[in-house]
């Protein structure tokens, strides 16, 4: 018995049992298309995130308030012993010649008003280095002007979103806007960015840092943001910046970690859970499995008669077993197909929902559906592909 022959046999067996043939085509197609839709969800969870990080640059430094003994972690949100101050800012960008430039940053929300127009959105209080250092770009007017990090001044960069809501048709520039009880000139406003980092760059203020502090009763800055000339000299600078700031509050009650850290840990977390949901939806296709296996112990039991006469014709067991196992990838195959296209239709319907998030299965989880939808046709036929070569010729006749 040829290959086509044995092919052209299972092809007509499944197509003589449509609805039971599509029902288990079926479970194999759900159970295929799960596992592309939640790897490409968490594949692109993992480039969503990786990407917000990696757009403020990767030479970075990142001081906090508060000590954590967790790498590349962040602080609890209890008390800190000292402030992170101005001073303590100016310091380390003065005295650490590893570090480039700096940006303070202090956060806090608040109303911004003009006439009768009012929002309230986060108020980021920084320098005019912020504008580097975050890869900002400006879509009219300029940016914070360059002055002393401790002086204020009464002017703002608004947000694309906030600018629309508050001058609708008309350019905020030179305008006045109250921030809280705070008068603001604009004197430019932000490119559209969207989120970065969980903050709407398109719906905020930004003022200067010692201006916010004022406005908002903070103390303690929120961040300090510190450029290191190199990559390579990432992990002296972050050292060097410890130490300094542990002199200055007589212990060390601050957090410096490496921004490429930061990138690095996210990415095997989420690479990790991407393989986890993969798992998670493989397990429907165990169960399709079943299915398969319980359709061909039907089939079996339904064509006893044809193999019986195959048997009297003269068909070994190696071409019985080949025949019902045929029949079996058949249906895996084909239902592994047929959850590809499912599985990229679901996955091209998140992306048209959500543009921000850059869905995409992994290459390893496309084959891995695919080999594995094979894989469990062919184990789950053996069963009954066996049972079918046991089966004595007369008997098998005979219908018994």
């Amino acid at each position: 018995m040829r290959a086509t022959d044995v092919f052209g046999f299972a092809s007509r067996a499944l197509r003589g049992h449509r609805v039971r043939t599509g029902m288990s085509l079926l479970g194999v197609s759900i159970g295929v298309a799960a596992v592309i839709a939640l790897t490409a969800l968490g594949e692109g969870a993992r480039l969503y995130v990786v990407g917000q990080f990696a757009s403020i640059g990767t030479n970075l430094l990142i001081v906090l308030p508060g000590k954590t003994e967790t790498t590349g972690g962040m602080p609890g949100f209890g008390g800190v012993p000292n402030d992170l101050t101005l001073a303590d800012a100016e310091a380390v960008v003065q005295a650490i010649p590893e570090i480039e430039k700096g940006s303070p940053i202090a956060v806090g929300t608040e109303t911004v008003a003009h006439g009768e127009r009012r929002r309230q959105v986060a108020i980021i209080g920084t320098t005019h280095e912020m504008l580097e250092l975050r890869h900002l770009s400006l879509a009219q007017g300029r940016f914070l002007p360059p002055l002393e990090w401790d002086r204020g001044s009464p002017v703002a960069v608004i947000g694309t979103t906030l600018s629309s809501e508050l001058f609708p048709g008309e350019s905020p520039l030179g305008r006045i806007v109250r921030i809280g009880e705070w008068r603001m000139r604009v004197v430019g406003v932000l490119a559209p960015r969207g989120e970065q980092l969980g903050v709407d760059m398109d719906d905020v203020a930004i003022v200067p840092v010692a201006t916010a502090m004022k406005m908002l009763n903070r103390r303690s800055l929120f961040r300090v943001l510190l450029q290191v000339r190199g990559h390579a000299e990432l992990d002296l600078a972050r050292d060097k910046v410890t130490r300094l700031l542990s002199e200055r509050h007589g212990e060390e009650d601050i957090t410096c970690i490496a921004q490429d850290a930061v990138l690095t840990a996210l990415d095997s977390i989420l690479g990790a859970l991407t393989m986890a949901l993969g798992g998670i939806a493989a397990i429907s296709l165990a169960v399709a499995g079943v299915g398969i296996m319980n359709v061909m112990l039907v089939s079996v039991s339904e064509r006893t008669r044809e193999v019986g006469l195959l048997k009297a014709l003269g068909a070994g067991r190696g071409q019985i077993l080949a025949l019902f196992l045929t029949e079996a990838v058949l249906i895996s195959s084909a239902g592994g197909l047929l959850g590809l296209a499912f599985g990229w239709g679901a996955v091209a319907a998140l992306v048209a929902m959500f543009p921000a998030l850059p869905a995409t299965p992994p290459t390893w989880a496309v084959g891995a559906a695919l080999a594995l939808s094979v894989a469990v046709g062919a184990g789950f036929g053996v069963l009954p592909a066996r049972r079918a070569t046991r089966l004595d010729p007369v008997a098998a006749l005979a219908g018994r």
